[in-house]
């Protein structure tokens, strides 16, 4: 496909500054992981599993297990936030500013709402010692039964 390879270049090389500008090696497997989810510049809210099989797609070698430490990796380095929508199921959010998510229960879809969607009022009173680290929201959608 003409023109592919230059997009294919200037994603690996966005890729390689977004590891490298958070401290992390650019390592064959975060690179292409990397390029997955950042390499056109649009945010993703990913599964392991959805990644792990995009990459397969690609015929990128690295297991789910490889998937699941590579996207740990990239949310202690500040670069993507985990988003928690029950106790079995987390997505991996490029885009770390704070805002709130809906997710579609019937298709499993995570997406972001508008922050205007939700007011924070107040924070609680914190323990001791604590700062608080974030909040997430997560606004759960069902369709309407016509």
């Amino acid at each position: 496909m003409p023109g592919a390879e230059p997009d294919r270049r200037q994603a690996r090389l966005s890729a390689a500054k977004w590891l490298t500008g958070a401290g992390l090696r650019p390592t064959r497997q975060r690179l292409a992981l990397a390029e997955l989810l950042i390499g056109d510049g649009r945010d993703r809210h990913v599964t392991a599993e959805g990644l792990h099989e995009a990459a397969r797609s690609l015929e990128v070698s690295v297991s789910l297990a490889t998937v699941y430490n590579t996207l740990r990796a990239f949310c202690s380095a500040g670069l993507m936030n985990e988003v928690t929508v029950d106790g079995t199921r987390s997505y991996f959010d490029t885009r770390i500013d704070d805002h709130p998510h809906y997710y579609w229960e019937e298709d499993g879809l995570l997406t972001d709402a508008p922050n205007e969607a939700v007011r924070l009022v107040g924070a609680p009173t914190l323990p001791e010692g604590a700062t608080l680290s974030r909040v997430d929201v997560v606004i759960r959608l069902r369709r309407q039964v016509a």
